[in-house]
């Protein structure tokens, strides 16, 4: 039995994933919350958790966040009532989430005579999952309500009668627009509708099978209700919402409304290059099967399911002109399930799974090596630690931080919202004025922009790789 299990890869797809779970959750507790985006929602997150503001998000006091809708930010502030404001509680959501996700799939796989360990190995061992596997992020709570949306439409349409299923499908959307908004329609009816496509009588068995007017009901409920209280509390909020974040951000070259920072211009199609390097190495196997199995792929209703599910992510975003490697988070799962699909058929299970392990055997020398050296503090996009020294130097006392143009998150969370920003000379020149002793933060790249005469009265305090932060002499 032993041997038969060994032979098979059952205690190592066990023990990988328990070493890459602890692994994940060791990072989850110990890295600072990296700039910019992770730290800009924990520090949303930690606004909403101080002020009691749970309708519209903030970015700052009083500054209403309209790019995303609160869910994943209700998640954090929420395990911040729970565990206390610190990196652990903003990113727990994210974690139990994927977490859940790897239990799911793993019951599913196992009914069907596979390792109960074998998804949650795949996923682990794919660069994006592991990567947003406790990250505070919008786009895991996204991904989990696309993976029950479409695993409820498989389930419901697999059984002759209406089950619970069907309900999960309409209530998963309805959090899904509390998500991401509108793009939970776009990145999941799409491929239901083409696989739909395949055999019209599918399209019949939908009337039949769900249950669309309650359902629609149930998602009314869920979503509507946030929508017209932020756009009670916040006027205007709609239309940036639906319009540009769905509509400009996506099809409009370096978009300039963007309010939160600037838009991530990369050529058209640079979408399956990220594809390439973030599902590492199992798109390469599903590519080759996909390729050998071209005649008769679409033949197997669950294989031409998870194909227009995995694919129809990255054909939407071909015609993007601002993209991140984040959007292709969607894909892991269908991804995974083509590997479990085929996963019989490869032959040299072993020289897979090696090659499997050695992005997180990276991240894993990586982050130790860091440690151990002591550069973990100089070499993270963080302020945490310039700020922890800083506060351990003077004692504790209540010295004001300014950023020159604009805060850092890290700089903003770390402080408990008490980092300032001084946006040019003139305003420099009247915190100077003051005659008071304050820190002067700044990127490294920027320090050019600073009048000389300013810094002259100042000396290093604090630096990394990114930041510096400077002090007023004494």
């Amino acid at each position: 039995m032993i041997s038969e299990k060994l032979k098979n890869n059952a205690y190592v797809l066990y023990i990988a994933v328990i070493v890459l779970v602890i692994f994940r959750l060791l990072l989850t507790i110990t890295i600072p919350l990296l700039d910019k985006t992770e730290s800009r929602y924990a520090e949303i997150a930690r606004i909403m958790w101080e002020t009691n503001q749970w309708i519209v998000p903030e970015i700052d006091y009083g500054v209403p966040f309209w790019a995303k809708p609160p869910l994943s930010t209700w998640g954090s502030a929420a395990s911040f009532i729970i565990f206390g404001v610190n990196e652990f509680a903003a990113r727990f959501p994210s974690f139990l989430l994927s977490i859940i996700l790897i239990v799911i799939t793993g019951k599913m796989v196992q009914k069907e005579g596979y390792s109960f360990y074998l998804p949650g190995f795949i996923l682990l061992t794919m660069p994006e999952f592991l990567i947003h596997t406790g990250v505070v992020s919008t786009d895991t709570t996204l991904e989990f309500c696309i993976v029950m949306m479409m695993i409820s439409f498989w389930k419901t349409m697999q059984n002759d009668t209406k089950t619970y299923w069907n309900y999960v499908f309409f209530i998963a959307l309805g959090f899904g627009f509390l998500a991401k908004g509108p793009l939970i329609m776009v990145l999941t009816f799409p491929p239901l509708f083409l696989w739909c496509c395949l055999d019209f009588n599918r399209f019949k068995q939908l009337f039949s099978k769900f249950s669309m007017v309650i359902g629609l009901l149930i998602t009314a409920i869920i979503a509507i209700p946030w929508y017209y209280f932020a756009e009670q509390e916040t006027p205007g909020f709609l239309d940036y919402f639906i319009v540009g974040e769905h509509y400009k951000r996506f099809l409009e070259p370096g978009w300039k409304g963007d309010l939160y920072g600037s838009g991530h211009s990369q050529p058209k199609g640079m979408i399956w290059v990220l594809l390439i390097a973030f599902a590492f190495p199992w798109i390469q196997i599903v590519a080759n099967k996909l390729w050998k199995n071209r005649t008769t792929i679409f033949k197997n209703e669950w294989a031409s399911f998870l194909i227009l599910w995995a694919f129809w992510t990255p054909v939407f975003f071909t015609i993007s002109s601002n993209i991140l490697h984040t959007y292709l988070l969607p894909t892991a799962i269908p991804i995974m399930f083509l590997i479990v699909f085929w996963w019989n058929d490869l032959t040299n299970k072993k020289a897979v799974i090696r090659t499997a392990l050695i992005f997180p055997t990276v991240v894993f020398i990586a982050y130790f090596g860091l440690f151990a050296t002591g550069q973990l503090d100089s070499k993270i996009n963080s302020d945490k630690y310039l700020l922890a020294n800083l506060k351990a130097k003077n004692g504790n006392k209540e010295i004001p931080l300014y950023y020159w143009k604009n805060k850092n998150y890290s700089g903003q969370f770390y402080s408990n919202g008490k980092a300032q920003v001084v946006k040019n000379e003139v305003e420099l020149d009247s915190v100077s004025r003051l005659g008071k002793p304050f820190y002067f933060a700044f990127p490294n790249k920027r320090k050019e922009e600073i009048p000389q005469k300013y810094l002259d009265k100042m000396t290093l305090a604090e630096g990394n790789s990114k930041t510096s932060i400077f002090v007023t002499k004494q």
